[in-house]
């Protein structure tokens, strides 16, 4: 579950069920992303990215039945030319 495979969701399109109270988060760097964690686990499920400001990244690893995706990969370092 710690191997992130993003899957953006609109804020309108997601609902946090359970489990609000057991979250930690924390921002580093500019502080624009807010990364949520399990308090009890450390897992991140999904967190508030500064690439999408209107959505959240959700973590397909921590879903019971994730979607068949096609998988991108990037050079996470140069982030910003992978966006383009």
């Amino acid at each position: 579950m710690t191997g992130f495979i993003h899957i953006m969701v609109p804020h309108s399109q997601f609902e946090l069920v359970t489990g609000r109270n057991s979250l930690s988060s924390y921002r580093f760097g500019t502080g624009t992303a807010e990364h949520l964690f399990c308090a009890t686990c450390g897992v991140k499920s999904f967190y508030q990215p500064r690439s999408h400001p209107d959505a959240w990244s959700v973590n397909a690893a921590c879903l019971d039945q994730p979607p068949k995706l096609a998988i991108s990969q990037f050079d996470g370092q140069n982030w910003e030319e992978a966006q383009r």
